[in-house]
């Protein structure tokens, strides 16, 4: 995506929007450009921040581990924004609106952006300031979807965009709980599994 398009999105997200489908971007192009960078980021900044602060964030655990969990939520990533795009596009039928995939996918590929750059401040070894940029980064993921629905959808009544704009952010609440709780699951899993090694050795 271009950076300039970025910065509109955050800055003035009606025109940002309205600028990123005027480009009529394509689905492989948000993949390649836009989704697999910034995905990138959340375990990129969990592995450093395991291996860096460990015990203040995480449990500390081993490189490899980390590795393996940081790998393991990047595949699941990749896989919650086509199904994202899948549930968005039947979720549009609520709003009288029939999207194609690839304005559905469009809106499910952008509007996570927030959340993918606040692992940044993971570096921060503060939970108060992780806990304040967390929010922020759910409230500008929010106002993303907000301003999307109406201009990649096109539509013009309001009540059936703000219905829409609520069952898609249940949606998006939901998938990122579906997250957490996968990373959580697999971290704990993995920890037994290091536990584990020493009793049976």
């Amino acid at each position: 995506m271009n950076p300039l398009n970025l910065f509109w999105l955050f800055a003035a997200p009606a025109h940002g929007w309205s600028r990123l489908v005027h480009t009529k971007p394509s689905i492989p192009q948000l993949y390649l450009l836009h989704v697999i960078p910034f995905s990138l980021i959340p375990p990129l900044m969990l592995y450093l921040a395991g291996g860096k602060y460990g015990g203040q964030f995480f449990p500390m655990m081993a490189s490899s581990k980390l590795l393996l969990i940081a790998v393991i939520f990047f595949l699941v990533e990749m896989a919650a924004v086509p199904i994202m795009g899948v549930l968005i596009r039947q979720l549009g039928e609520l709003g009288e609106v029939h999207p194609s995939f690839r304005e559905a996918f469009i809106l499910a590929a952008v509007a996570p952006t927030p959340l993918w750059l606040a692992p940044i401040f993971l570096l921060v070894p503060s939970v108060l300031v992780n806990l304040a940029v967390v929010t922020l980064a759910l409230m500008a993921a929010a106002g993303l979807i907000y301003y999307g629905i109406p201009v990649v959808f096109r539509m013009k009544e309001r009540g059936h965009a703000i219905l829409v704009f609520g069952a898609v952010l249940i949606a998006g609440t939901v998938a990122m709980g579906f997250l957490m709780v996968s990373t959580l699951v697999v971290w704990s899993s993995v920890q037994n599994l290091q536990y584990a090694m020493p009793l049976l050795s």
